[in-house]
């Protein structure tokens, strides 16, 4: 340790240190760095004897980025779980515990393998950096991030080849980047170590270069829509009271329909193809069953008298467990329903189900508000509507490249994705989640459109580009003009979806082999 400068004699900071590096490395923040992130944490398990340590340093690692990442946590817990600030704090402190053990867990089988296998130090660095790559990749989260996001949030050309390797591999590639830089960090005295740094340099460049070529390829669109976005920012405090029938529904439906009405009067020169509501917009239950229903009779009124058909997110019911659904609707110019409607089938956990419910039932005693949803039958359908073949996304499920990927594979020419983000603040969550769910349609090379109740509502086109962003916590309206293909062609990132994952698994095989055969 005493080739460290000063203040980092204390092996312990430097487990610290990672997590700072990768904290201020999300989104809001640039990914300044993402190549070099784990470096100390790495340095330090290099040096450990000890599996307990190493066990701590992991954990400390991501105790702290979780903290600077993810702070929107204890905003969450105040306004969504409705605990007091102190506890909201300390449910914040438990979720940097256990949000990211894919870190500790990473050290807990490197150093099971180091310990039987007794390979030399730059094995054991690989061993590492592929361990870690992999548990990060497999790891369980509330909000699937991955390191990948901050390349698109700071508009990095390198961000084009997730139509390549998605951004899952994107982050495969950032968190491997870091095995170079620790050997050159070792090497640092020696020229070795320099020209390490100039070749990790040097292929970044090549790389951005490349993603510059990626998007310049592209086919032009041979069609495009025109799409009206509705943020009406409805307060959470005049949601629940709507969802729960103490007030507000007739506040929140004429907000949307003098927002749509003014803002459809002020386009007529623009032939609007459909109008867009946000995620639970519609302060009524809407379907088959309650078209009869005033409410929706209202509805169908309203539409018929804009004479432009309507996106609208709402809950419905599950006819078979008579549960509510989370659902999106597309009404014609006319105001029909045109079947079939989309239901949320990714819930969130502890928001819309209680996790093992159903295998122990007691535990809705003790947690009496949470939601209780229904699953729809996932990414089996599109929405249609004149022609347009329309890829259904409730909030969430726009965290999943499998299921954008299916609906990439049902010939969806656009995705529709509607939000309610207002439960996080205005700092890092709805920039977050903005540039994961548009992260889908560079993916698959698909337009995207998502509007939100409190921002940031917008559109994504295939080729990254972002359209105008809605302000936060503001009533809004918005015109789009967006191109796209009628024939969408898959990207390769679809076509071998499982490709990269079984690249690295194959490497961690390959490894392992030989550290058993030296062994022998």
């Amino acid at each position: 340790m005493n080739s460290f400068p000063v203040f980092l004699r204390n092996p312990w900071l430097l487990p610290i240190l990672s997590g700072i590096f990768i904290g201020t490395s999300y989104i809001p923040f640039p990914p300044w760095a993402s190549l070099f992130g784990f470096v100390p944490l790495w340095l330090f398990w290099l040096r450990q004897t000890r599996l307990r340590p190493v066990l701590l340093g992991g954990l400390l690692t991501a105790f702290v980025f979780t903290l600077i990442g993810f702070n929107w946590v204890a905003l969450t817990l105040h306004q969504f779980a409705h605990l007091d600030w102190p506890w909201a704090i300390v449910g914040l402190m438990l979720y940097g515990v256990i949000a990211n053990l894919y870190v500790p867990v990473a050290g807990l089988f490197w150093f099971l393998g180091k310990r039987f296998l007794r390979g030399s130090e730059r094995w054991s660095l690989w061993l590492m950096a592929i361990i870690t790559t992999l548990c990060e990749a497999n790891s369980y989260t509330v909000f699937d991030w991955n390191f990948g996001y901050s390349w698109y949030g700071a508009d990095f050309p390198v961000y084009q080849w997730a139509e390549l390797i998605g951004f899952s591999g994107l982050s495969a590639m950032t968190v491997l980047t870091n095995l170079p830089l620790t050997v050159a960090w070792q090497q640092r005295r020696q020229p070795s170590g320099k020209y390490i740094c100039g070749g990790v340099l040097a292929v970044f460049m090549v790389l951005n270069c490349g993603g510059l070529w990626l998007k310049s390829r592209l086919p032009p669109p041979d069609a495009e829509l025109n799409a009206l976005l509705v943020q009406a920012s409805i307060s959470n405090k005049e949601k629940i009271s709507a969802e729960v029938g103490e007030g507000h529904r007739e506040a929140i439906w004429k907000r949307y329909t003098s927002l749509t009405a003014e803002a459809i009067a002020a386009h007529k020169d623009v032939n609007i193809d459909f109008v867009m509501w946000p995620e639970t917009a519609y302060p009524y239950l809407l379907g088959e069953w309650f078209k009869d229903s005033g409410q929706s009779q209202a509805l169908s009124a309203f539409v018929r008298g804009q004479q432009v058909p309507l996106l609208t997110g709402a809950y419905s019911v599950d006819l078979a467990s008579r549960l509510i659904t989370n659902s999106l609707f597309v009404l014609d110019k006319n105001g029909a329903i045109v079947p079939p409607h989309y239901s949320k089938s990714i819930l969130l956990a502890f928001g819309e189900f209680i996790p093992g419910e159903s295998y122990f039932p007691e535990i809705r005693k003790w947690l009496p508000v949470t939601g209780h949803f229904a699953r729809g039958p996932g990414p089996e359908q599109l929405l249609a509507l004149n022609g347009f073949k329309m890829g259904a996304q409730i909030c969430y499920e726009s965290l999943f490249p499998a299921f954008s990927r299916s609906l990439a594979q049902l010939g969806a020419q656009f995705i529709v994705n509607v939000t309610n983000d207002s439960w996080y603040g205005t700092w890092q969550e709805p920039y977050q989640h903005m540039y994961m769910t548009l992260a889908r349609g560079v993916e698959f090379r698909r337009p995207v459109l998502r509007v939100t109740n409190t921002g940031i509502s917008t559109v994504g086109l295939a080729t990254g580009e972002i359209l105008e962003q809605s302000p936060l916590e503001q009533s809004w309206a918005g015109v789009y003009r967006i191109p796209y293909h009628n024939q969408p062609v898959a990207t390769f990132y679809q076509t071998y979806f499982w490709l990269l994952p079984c690249l690295l698994w194959a490497t961690l095989l390959a490894l392992l082999l030989s550290g058993i055969t030296r062994k022998s």
